[in-house]
């Protein structure tokens, strides 16, 4: 067998260049390019690319108006990968892994056919995954799951609401909350058509949300719905977590994980304190990979024990632009690129 630190033969030279997508300043789309292979340094992992999902992250960061992370130089964007190790001094040669990626002009990140890893930064995939599923459910799956189990410690027989629920993160927090043992979990988001296919997923109702509405109008139908909600997960903010806030049991817990219907919102101190309630915020980019090691874990072992499903497209990496100009429009699937070619 082959040891872990020994060169496999068909590991491309560091001369060599790769097709990789580029990002060429801030709020510039990717087009397709090609970089030098990285060499391979201690503590790092060098991977053939699999797969690497597509995340609203990937999108934020390249607009250049991210909270916290701008980029004025070329990069190679993606944020996360399954991929094989080709050259590692931690991992056999041929090891399936997931990969975390901090893409910079200084580190290319997953949209590419090769990436170079920290070891910290890598998991090994349980054996008979798929690698796109695996992929797929890494950031978006623990952003449901870390913010519902951990974060708000969800408990069994309570009720759970999920703003902006149509989205991947959503699809995946709805089916966490139902397998958890919320005694009813609600959908709330714009499209009416892609919230009906929650319910097959384990949402009790769905609400869609109204143009000129007010979020005392909203709370109404959302205590109609759900009654008093003791957990919250966000990932809208502005009018619909304030609605949500007034739709809220004593002692609620509000996770927030993202802001696409304001950067604002009105939080009252009376309500605040009257009801005891909890606010935080999740944000993956700033959670280490070691934290979200059990979280990963819990979302392998449903996928394979066919307990966890998300609607996924996979494409090549030539047809990146087109899939990011899609995720622009918040699509209700996850997007995953293979860089060696598409697959359905």
């Amino acid at each position: 067998m082959t040891g872990p630190q020994a060169r496999p033969r068909d590991t491309p030279d560091n001369g060599d260049r790769m097709p990789a997508a580029i990002i060429d300043a801030p709020g510039a789309q990717p087009r397709l390019g090609s970089i030098a292979l990285p060499s391979p340094t201690a503590g790092t992992t060098l991977l053939a690319v699999a797969a690497a999902p597509l995340n609203p992250l990937d999108l934020a960061i390249a607009s250049g108006t991210f909270h916290s992370v701008r980029h004025d130089a070329p990069y190679v964007p993606g944020s996360e990968c399954v991929g094989i190790v080709l050259d590692s001094g931690r991992y056999e040669r041929g090891t399936t892994v997931y990969a975390e990626c901090h893409a910079s002009p200084a580190t290319s990140g997953t949209f590419a056919t090769h990436v170079l890893i920290a070891d910290d930064d890598l998991l090994p995939l349980p054996e008979g995954l798929d690698p796109v599923l695996g992929a797929a459910v890494g950031n978006s799956g623990t952003a449901a799951v870390i913010p519902l189990l951990e974060d708000a410690t969800l408990c069994p027989g309570e009720t759970v609401l999920v703003l902006g629920a149509t989205g991947a993160v959503g699809q995946i927090a709805i089916q966490v909350a139902h397998r958890s043992g919320a005694k009813c979990v609600v959908g709330v988001a714009r499209d009416h058509a892609a919230l009906q296919r929650l319910l097959d997923l384990g949402a009790d109702a769905v609400i869609a949300l109204r143009a000129g509405e007010t979020a005392d109008e909203l709370a109404g139908r959302l205590l109609a719905a759900a009654g008093p909600v003791d957990v919250v997960l966000d990932g809208v903010y502005g009018l619909p977590v304030e609605a949500a806030l007034r739709a809220c049991a004593p002692g609620a817990r509000v996770v927030n994980i993202g802001n696409a219907a304001g950067a604002t919102a009105s939080v009252p101190a009376g309500l605040l304190r009257g009801k005891q309630l909890t606010l935080s915020g999740f944000a993956g980019l700033h959670t280490p990979l070691q934290h979200k090691r059990e979280a990963l874990h819990w979302l392998w072992t449903a996928l394979l024990r066919a307990e966890l499903t998300l609607d996924v497209e996979t494409v090549a990496l030539d047809q990146l632009p087109a899939a990011w100009r899609a995720q622009a429009d918040s699509p209700h699937k996850k997007c995953v690129v293979i860089p060696e070619g598409a697959r359905s």
